[in-house]
C-alpha cells in the first residue's frame, strides 16, 4: 500500500516537472517564451484583442491595468490628459472634467471594434458625483437637484417635470442638458428649442414615429437648407439631373420627394445625391 502511494506521489511530481519544463521552454507561436515571460503570463488571462490605436499594449497589461483593482482612469491619463484635440472639441470638452473612463470606453473586442460606447446613464452619475463636490451645490437649485438626483439612482421618484419628455429616456437621463453637447447637431435651427429629451432618445437620433408634412408640403425651407454642393454646380448638374432646369435653391420640393432626400422626382433614388 505505501509503496503504492509513493508511485503514485512520483508520478504526480514528475508530472509537475515535466509541465513546468514544457512551459518554461516555450511552444507558442511566437517563439520560446516560457512561464517566466511576461507576455506568456499575459496570453493566459487575455479576454481578447485590443483595438487598432492600442494595438502596441497587447502585451503590456500594466500600462491600462492595475493588480487587484484592473483599469483605472489613472493609467488612460497618462497618455490622454494633453489631448488638445478632444478637450478643444465641443462635443467632446466634457473629458476635462470626467474622472471615469470606462464606463464608455471598452477594450478587449478586437482590432476594428468600436472602443466607444457612450453611456447617458454613466455620464449623468458622474455629473451627479461632481455635483455632489462641488463648492456650490449648498445653493437651493444645486441642493434639490441633488436630492432628485439620488432619488432617481434609486428608482424611488417620479420624471423630470416637462412638457413631455421621450419614454424611453432613464430617470438620471432625464437630468441632462442635451445642448451642452449638441447644439452643434441641431438641424432646427433651434426653431424647436434646446430640450432635445423632448422627442429624441440617447440610443439614436432618429425619431421612428416621426410623420413628414405633406408630400405637396411647399414650406421645405422651414426646415431644410440646401447642401453646399447645391451651391456650385446647381444649374449645371443637380437641377439638369433632376429635369427641372428652372428650379430654384429654396424650392426643394420642385425635385426632392419626403420619402428620402436622394428620391428625386421623376429620375428614382440618385445614389451621388
Amino acid at each position: 500500500m505505501k509503496l503504492k502511494i509513493a508511485i503514485l506521489i512520483a508520478i504526480a511530481i514528475f508530472a509537475s516537472l515535466a509541465a513546468a519544463v514544457y512551459l518554461t521552454t516555450g511552444h507558442g507561436d511566437d517563439g520560446p517564451q516560457g512561464l517566466s515571460s511576461v507576455p506568456e503570463w499575459q496570453r493566459m488571462a487575455n479576454p481578447g484583442k485590443l483595438s487598432e490605436a492600442h494595438a502596441f499594449l497587447e502585451h503590456d497589461c500594466k500600462a491600462c491595468h492595475t493588480p487587484v483593482k484592473g483599469a483605472e482612469a489613472v493609467n488612460c491619463i497618462v497618455c490622454h490628459a494633453n489631448d488638445d484635440t478632444i478637450l478643444q472639441r465641443q462635443p467632446t470638452a466634457f473629458h476635462a472634467d470626467v474622472g471615469s473612463c470606462k464606463e464608455c470606453h471598452t477594450e478587449h473586442r478586437g482590432r476594428h471594434a468600436e472602443m466607444t460606447a457612450m453611456d447617458h446613464n454613466a455620464l449623468a452619475k458622474i455629473g451627479r458625483s461632481q455635483l455632489e463636490q462641488a463648492t456650490n451645490a449648498s445653493d437651493d437649485e444645486s441642493a434639490a437637484l441633488l436630492r432628485w438626483l439620488k432619488q432617481a439612482g434609486t428608482g424611488d421618484t417620479k420624471p423630470v417635470p416637462s412638457a413631455f419628455v421621450h419614454p424611453a429616456l432613464s430617470n438620471v437621463e432625464r437630468t441632462l442638458n442635451c445642448a451642452s453637447c449638441h447644439s452643434n447637431e441641431d438641424q432646427h435651427f433651434s426653431l424647436f428649442g434646446n430640450n432635445c429629451a423632448s422627442c429624441h432618445e440617447t440610443e439614436k437620433w432618429n425619431i421612428p414615429g416621426f410623420r413628414h408634412p405633406s408630400p405637396t408640403s411647399k414650406d421645405c425651407v422651414q426646415c431644410h437648407q440646401a447642401p453646399p454642393s447645391h451651391y456650385n454646380d446647381f444649374k449645371k448638374i443637380s437641377a439638369k439631373i433632376a429635369g427641372k432646369p428652372h428650379a430654384k435653391l429654396s424650392e426643394c420640393y420642385t425635385c426632392h420627394q419626403t420619402a428620402s432626400w436622394p428620391d428625386i422626382r421623376g429620375d428614382g433614388f440618385y445614389k451621388n445625391h
